[in-house]
């Protein structure tokens, strides 16, 4: 997994006074091309790695710069334990237990002096993307190829040959991202959504991309990255506004209601959204979603006409 790859590199910069880009690929039988990425993210993490040419050049941390274990507080320590071991038991990845063992190791003498009482981190889904979230983890640690039948948000299924690239949760959603051989472009599945998943026994070599390339491969196709919109919510919602919109996109009205800016990335997830709100939310902006909006109201009061 690349996580523990990049703290196991972090952590044996701090432990030597220089090692190799080759040493690091033999160590964790990656290409070249892989640990200089690794290096780039550790970097832009706010660690100074420092690259030395000639026969005995490689890669070290700054000498201004180390991260000692004094200034990782217990707190700090029992914080990353409990992500790799939520990490852990979401993916079903049992090469992380030697990771575990080593930060445990920094934290297991001290574990009195801490109430653990309140700190639980439960990443794993619902038992149908939990099987799909297992293998897809195997299948981007060894860079294989899969094969899934996926369900789009209007219920239509196809085939896709996908190169898997990085899984990553938000709002309680577990996410795949790669590159689609179907489409011929990087795609986002959301796993809830596959219905099928195979891992193929065709290995590919990974891409020089990123998940940010996917906004930009958007904007080049002149699609717009999100649906921009104006909420307006009635004060009997507040909990669940506050729920499922960031804090810097609320704003409270003068008669109790509250305002929300927010961001959809169709007009169909949109809709759906706002219709769960049912006569606690008024939709202000923009005036083509409003008027699609409408429609969509309209056709549901002719059904029960």
């Amino acid at each position: 997994m690349r996580l523990d790859r990049l703290f196991s590199i972090t952590m044996m910069l701090l432990n030597r006074k220089r090692i190799s880009a080759a040493d690091l690929a033999a160590r964790f039988e990656v290409s070249l091309r892989t640990i200089y990425r690794d290096m780039e993210t550790i970097n832009r993490a706010g660690i100074p790695v420092v690259s030395f040419s000639g026969s005995d050049g490689g890669y070290e941390i700054m000498q201004s710069y180390r991260l000692e274990r004094q200034y990782l507080s217990l707190e700090d320590l029992y914080s990353i334990y409990s992500a790799l071991r939520g990490m852990q038991s979401a993916t079903g990845d049992t090469g992380m237990a030697e990771l575990l063992d080593r930060v445990g190791a920094l934290i297991s003498d001290k574990l009195h002096d801490l109430d653990t009482s309140g700190m639980l981190l439960d990443l794993a889904p619902a038992a149908g993307p939990k099987e799909h979230l297992h293998m897809l983890h195997l299948a981007i640690k060894e860079n294989r190829l899969i094969a899934l039948d996926y369900m789009d948000i209007h219920g239509a299924e196809t085939q896709r040959l996908v190169e898997p690239m990085g899984l990553y949760l938000k709002s309680d959603v577990w996410y795949l991202w790669g590159y689609c051989r179907v489409r011929s472009a990087l795609r986002v599945f959301r796993l809830s959504r596959m219905n099928y998943v195979r891992i193929m026994s065709e290995t590919f070599s990974r891409r020089g991309l990123s998940i940010e390339d996917i906004d930009a491969d958007r904007a080049r196709s002149g699609r717009p990255p999100c649906i921009r919109v104006r909420l307006r919510f009635q004060a009997a919602v507040k909990t669940r506004v506050k729920d499922e919109f960031l804090p810097d996109q609320l704003k409270s009205g003068p008669d109790g209601t509250i305002l929300a800016d927010a961001c959809y990335y169709t007009k169909e997830s949109a809709i759906r959204h706002l219709m769960s709100y049912g006569v606690n939310v008024t939709l202000l902006a923009p005036p083509e979603l409003v008027d699609d909006f409408r429609r969509q109201i309209a056709e549901i009061a002719k059904m029960y006409s």
